[in-house]
Parts: structure tokens; sequence; C-alpha cells
């Protein structure tokens, strides 16, 4: 039975290819502070599902966080930009992430086709009126091979 289960988690994190977070200043991620993720080329091709991680903790001033997502898919240098509203707490004033005092997030962003030997580069940066964002820790991607 333990490998049984053992199976089955190596076999859903086989769909995984990317999953990697940065670090902001905790006490500020600035305006100008873009965050990059370097996807090295696809083993396969497929369509990938995209998502955005984030860690925040209750220092975090706002409900919610919007996210300006640069991607250029290499070697066609074809860039596409998408504006990710991640609301942050539900419509009771509780935050929605898991965790206490610390909360994570998972927001899908979109899924892409990617070739075989395709790779991406992806700039993550905040889109907020304030230049300075206080209580964000990390920031990540993860690619997930849907087919």
């Amino acid at each position: 039975m333990i490998l049984t289960v053992a199976t089955a988690v190596v076999s859903c994190n086989r769909k995984t290819v990317f999953d990697r977070y940065e670090s902001t200043p905790i006490e500020g991620w600035e305006k100008d502070d873009t965050l990059t993720f370097n996807v090295k080329p696809m083993a396969e091709g497929g369509i990938y599902k995209e998502e955005v991680g984030l860690r925040i903790n209750s220092t975090y001033p706002f409900t919610g966080l919007c996210l300006i997502v640069e991607q250029t898919v290499f070697p066609d240098k074809v860039t596409r930009s998408d504006t990710l509203n991640c609301r942050l707490m539900g419509t009771d004033g509780k935050m929605k992430g898991r965790g206490v005092g610390c909360y994570q997030y998972c927001f899908h962003l979109t899924s892409v086709t990617l070739t075989k030997a395709d790779s991406l580069h992806i700039r993550i940066r905040h889109h907020m009126r304030r230049e300075s964002l206080p209580g964000i820790s990390d920031v990540g991607i993860r690619l997930v091979h849907e087919q």
C-alpha cells in the first residue's frame, strides 16, 4: 500500500515541470523591482497550466494585489502580457489563503501551448498605486503539463 501511495505522489509530481519562488523584501516590494523566472526548454510539447503563487503575512495592508506578468517564449521571441488581479480576502474580511500569520495563495494565470524545446522567460511586478508593498515575502511560478 505504501508503494502505491508513493507511486501516485511521484506520478502526480512528474506533471509539474517548474515550481520556483523568488523572495521579496518583507519590509516592502518596490514597484520597479521585477522578479524573473527562467524556465528551461520543455522536454515535450503540449498545454501547460501556469499558476502564480504568493506568500504574504498579516502586515500586508490591502485586500487584493494586482500583478503584471510578462512572458517571452523562446526561440520564437513571442511576448505576452497578462494582468492578474489577486483577491486575498473574502467579503467577510478573512484571509482566503492557507496558513496562520503567514498565508499561501495560488492563482491560475493562463494555459499556454508550448512545443518541445520551447523555453520561457517570465517577469512579474506589482501594479499597485503604492510604490512599496510590505508583507509580501515570496512570489512564485508553477507550470504543470496538462496534455
